[in-house]
């Protein structure tokens, strides 16, 4: 098997520092903090230690990858900023990958993700095998999801990806088909106001 390129990987969308160090070798070191907020103050520390434990500098890194969502706003911002961050730096791709895409990757055969997106609705979506969606991503009610479920599928339900499992997709991924870009599925609540607008006065 010929070398893999050495790739950090970055999750920061559930209640979690995720992080894994994928080696040429294909193995993987990994750094799990069960966190649900301070992310930002710990990330760049655990890159650290995870780097300096396996003789590993920023120069050596090949690739970075990051979960885009859906997730936790603040946390994806904090891990796609810092995965950009160092891609720029280093002058590395950046691979963005779908937080469910992530999740089917803990799995085996045909399956389903179905995470818990509050307001009694749920993320939803089917893959044919690992890492292999047939259809995109949908927001839907959860007692639609969860009748929505293949019977032959394997279901998967927990927030928390299999940190190595996307080092290992990341470091073969096309970055061109990758963007390191958040995917909410859900609308942003915000919307803009119009009630209190002035209309342009034309000329």
């Amino acid at each position: 098997m010929s070398a893999l390129p050495i790739t950090l990987a970055i999750d920061t969308a559930a209640p979690r520092l995720q992080l894994a160090l994928l080696l040429a070798d294909g193995t993987a070191d990994i750094s799990v903090d069960e966190i649900a907020t301070g992310h930002a103050e710990l990330i760049f520390e655990r890159i650290a230690t995870l780097l300096a434990r396996n003789g590993i500098g920023y120069p050596d890194l090949r690739r970075v990858v990051t979960t885009t969502g859906p997730g936790s706003f603040t946390g994806l911002r904090i891990g796609l900023s810092a995965a950009r961050g160092i891609g720029l730096a280093r002058d590395i791709p950046v691979i963005g990958v779908p937080s469910l895409l992530a999740l089917s990757l803990a799995g085996t055969g045909a399956l389903t993700v179905l995470l818990d997106a509050r307001r009694d609705e749920a993320y939803f979506q089917i893959f044919s095998a690992p890492g292999v969606p047939e259809s995109g991503p949908q927001l839907l009610p959860m007692a639609v999801a969860q009748q929505s479920v293949p019977k032959s599928s394997m279901l998967l339900t927990t927030p928390f990806v299999d940190i190595a499992a996307v080092a290992r997709y990341g470091a073969i991924a096309d970055p061109l088909a990758h963007a390191p870009e958040a995917a909410y599925v859900r609308d942003a609540d915000a919307k803009p106001q119009t009630a209190a607008r002035i209309e342009r006065l034309k000329s």
